[in-house]
């Protein structure tokens, strides 16, 4: 047995300093200031009468004296007494709730229970902390991830924020499915609920009526995600692969749908083709028939999902074939095969990750989709909608919303599997370390002239939503057509004086602004950070439980909004996590609802990364921090640019999440704009979309040019000549 002095092993004695530190010196519970003294500490409460902090410093004094007297042993009495603190840790966080004991056997034992206790602080966060970190350590010298600690303190680390700020919501909320109003068990209340004829009728298929709303969710999923593909696809490979001169403005057009809040895009989408629409009206006067609604429903969602879709495909599949070889591309033209047969055998199989993840991303996002729905669904249910009004509707009813969130989260699993079975075993490896320094193959002629067919009616019709956009908040009442130009609704939101004292701001968007860009500029970094080490992590370690980790970083991806929103409230408006109506847990809720995108993204650059690479750099005694930095993230730029721009955006724009969670001192932009548009004031709320867009177009420009592009030394072709003419 290997036997390691503590002293020699600093990474042990640091956690174990700083275990000792939070529950000594630092305060224990929220409230109190970082440096408020021992008498906050969970030692000194300890010592006041709180018991219940007793077994937790009974266990890390053992540790330490294992530590010290018989050396930092690669034991099972080390593991386990550091999983016996972990346990006790947890265990007298929910011991003890704000207003008493949790159990009566508690409050018989411990007196001062009945006062009840706040969440934690920074000793108790930093106590976390360390357990994980020496928890970490510990399975790391006992050959978990082949003994390298950075690895396996990275899934320690990633394990315990999944399973608290993913699982333990759900699972709260996921329990009142099987209880009824009065919290009694009733597995039958469940069943009736599962099988309500409202969630699974077909009568839409046969002709006798309306299907059901986890049918239509599907219909509507499969659909999307579909033509979302298919639109991104096009749009990756005019750009990398034609001579299309506006390759800029096409890509900056892709780029609108996305960071425009999904309410107001609706409203455009209305505007234009409702039943009083700029369209609407022209074409019933051009062939004299009667305006429709046909925009409210099906098709009306799916055309405002494609048009916010497309361009996270686009993204995940520029970035696939920006990474693809294009030396094997060049060696099949070389062997004489044709461009379109190169582009069947060769870049087509090569796309299949990027095809895969794209997809997947777009169902997930068409399930969890609230915005849109709710403004142009109609008649036509979603289980998004269904369940925010089964929680904030006249009959609040948490086990309906916890049911219909279980049924959309076997949706979700149903398409991970199948895209799983489609993409096989088979391997994507393109980029190695030998030189790549081919030329891309062009797409063939008819393929290009099918994606110009493609591209060009959806760059007008995205021209003509922003156009909507662009006037409707600089006239009078663009709902009521009157189009007098004025500057009162930007004054409204975001007037301004320059006082004796400085800038003043008086608008009334200031506040949301400003306390918008601070959350989303600290959770997309942060988001990209986890999303792309979780993907390195389950692409290039073999640890045990793989499968079920990739699985659980993919959860809260897969739960609407509205139920995430809903149980983070649950869940974290009481000890031990108190954070609710703090910007913290619209951090939180941000970081681990995007960071399936930057995985995927992730995944699906390192599929094409050979493995020789990293190894050569740990064999010249690099560790997997070092070579991680070093090696993988400069060949996956354009991965990490996906995980930022997509992280960022979507903090800015997200609407499900945030009406439940923002609060009046931490008010969000997407929240504030809801706000108008339920009140009418659609002018008001174009205005601040668009300057939102304004602003987060130079976001974007700001983080591209902070990340950069990957740089492989491919060869630049010579103007003016072809790949295979010799320069003079």
């Amino acid at each position: 047995m290997a036997r390691i002095s503590l002293t020699s092993d600093r990474a042990g004695a640091a956690w174990l300093g700083l275990l000792a530190l939070s529950l000594t010196a630092l305060p224990w519970y929220k409230g109190a200031g970082l440096l408020a003294g021992p008498a906050a500490s969970a030692l000194a409460e300890a010592l006041s009468g709180r018991g219940w902090f007793w077994p937790l410093i009974a266990a890390a004094l053992a540790l330490g004296a294992v530590a010290l007297t018989r050396g930092w042993q690669v034991s099972r009495l080390a593991l386990g007494l550091t999983l016996a603190a972990a346990f006790l840790y947890v265990w007298q966080g929910f011991a003890v709730g704000l207003r008493g004991p949790s159990s009566d056997w508690v409050g018989g034992v411990f007196a001062r229970a009945a006062e009840g206790q706040t969440g934690l602080g920074w000793g108790g966060f930093l106590a976390g902390v360390a357990l994980v970190g020496l928890l970490s350590d510990l399975v790391a010298a006992r050959g978990f991830c082949r003994g390298e600690r950075f690895a396996s303190f990275c899934i320690t680390a990633i394990v315990a924020l999944l399973t608290t700020f993913v699982f333990f919501p759900i699972l709260k909320l996921g329990l009142a499915a099987f209880v009824d109003t009065e919290g009694n068990l009733a597995l039958a209340t469940f069943w009736a609920r599962l099988s309500a004829p409202d969630l699974w009728g077909v009568a839409c298929f046969t002709g006798g009526g309306r299907c059901g709303v986890v049918v239509n969710t599907v219909v509507l999923g499969v659909l999307s995600a579909t033509l979302a593909t298919a639109l991104g696809l096009a749009l990756a490979l005019l750009v990398n692969r034609t001579d299309f001169r506006m390759k800029r403005a096409l890509r900056a057009i892709s780029i609108l749908p996305i960071i425009t809040p999904p309410f107001v895009v609706g409203v455009a989408i209305i505007l234009l083709f409702g039943r009083t629409g700029l369209v609407t009206g022209f074409v019933a006067d051009l062939m004299e028939v009667r305006p429709t609604r046909w925009v409210y429903g099906l098709p009306g969602i799916l055309i405002a999902q494609v048009l916010a879709f497309a361009p996270v495909t686009f993204l995940v599949l520029l970035s696939t074939l920006e990474a693809i070889n294009p030396t094997l591309e060049e060696a099949s033209r070389t062997l004489g095969a044709r461009a379109m047969t190169t582009f069947r055998t060769v870049t087509w199989p090569l796309l299949r990750p990027g095809l895969a993840a794209a997809f997947l991303l777009a169902f997930i996002e068409s399930l969890a989709d609230f915005g849109n729905p709710i403004v142009l669904g109609g008649g036509y249910e979603v289980l998004s909608v269904k369940i925010f009004f089964a929680v904030v509707g006249a009959r609040y009813d948490l086990g309906n919303a916890a049911t219909l969130a279980m049924i959309l989260l076997a949706l979700t699993l149903i398409a991970f599997w199948l895209q799983m079975r489609w993409m096989g075993k088979k391997s994507y490896v393109t980029v190695t370390g030998k030189s790549d320094a081919g030329l891309a193959a062009p797409l063939p002629p008819i393929l290009k002239i099918g994606v110009l067919a493609v591209v060009l009616p959806w760059v007008l019709f995205t021209l003509a939503v922003y156009i909507i956009i662009a006037v409707g908040g600089f006239v009078t009442d663009v709902g009521r057509w009157d189009l007098t130009p004025t500057l009162g609704h930007l004054s409204t939101a975001f007037r301004f004086e320059f006082a004796e004292t400085g800038l003043e701001l008086y608008g009334s968007a200031w506040d949301s602004m400003i306390t918008t860009l601070w959350v989303a500029g600290i959770a997309a970094p942060l988001t990209t950070l986890v999303g792309i080490l979780t993907a390195w992590l389950v692409a290039r370690q073999d640890f045990a439980g793989r499968r079920a980790f990739e699985f659980g970083t993919m959860l809260s991806f897969a739960i609407p909004g509205t139920v995430v929103g809903v149980s983070y409230v649950a869940a974290f408006n009481v000890p031990p996590v108190d954070i609710t109506g703090t910007a913290a847990i619209l951090i939180i809720c941000f970081i681990f609802r995007n960071m399936p995108v930057g995985m995927r993204a992730g995944l699906a650059a390192l599929a094409q990364i050979d493995k020789s690479m990293e190894e050569a750099s740990q064999t010249m005694g690099a560790g997997g921090g070092t070579t991680l930095r070093r090696v993988v993230l400069p060949l996956i730029r354009p991965a990490v640019f996906t995980a930022l721009v997509y992280s960022f955006v979507t903090a800015m724009t997200a609407v499900s999440a945030v009406i439940f969670l923002v609060s009046a001192r931490h008010n969000m932009a997407t929240a504030y704009i809801m706000g108008r548009v339920e009140a009418g004031e659609y002018a008001l709320a174009i205005a601040y979309s668009a300057v939102l867009m304004i602003v987060m177009i130079l976001c974007v420009v700001v983080i591209q040019f902070l990340v950069g592009t990957r740089k492989l030394g491919r060869r630049q072709e010579l103007q003016g000549r072809t790949a295979a003419e010799p320069a003079e």
